[in-house]
């Protein structure tokens, strides 16, 4: 992993949570929706800031995974 892929994997998408993007796809990558990504890392559970953001990146993994 290069430094710039390390620096968004690292980046906190949810911040009442603290949960990075790493996470969530590792989460995903495991099988998990957005709901249980929610009920596991607390995240979209606070302000909701984060709840588009997380939708359109579950989306684009999703599309990487069929495409």
């Amino acid at each position: 992993m290069n430094r710039q892929s390390a620096e968004v994997a690292g980046s906190v998408m949810c911040h009442c949570s603290g949960t990075r993007r790493g996470h969530i796809q590792s989460l995903f990558e495991q099988g998990m929706d957005m709901h249980a990504i929610s009920r596991w890392t607390g995240a979209l559970s606070g302000c909701g800031g984060c709840e588009w953001d997380i939708a359109d990146f579950l989306k684009e993994l999703a599309g990487q995974q069929h495409g």
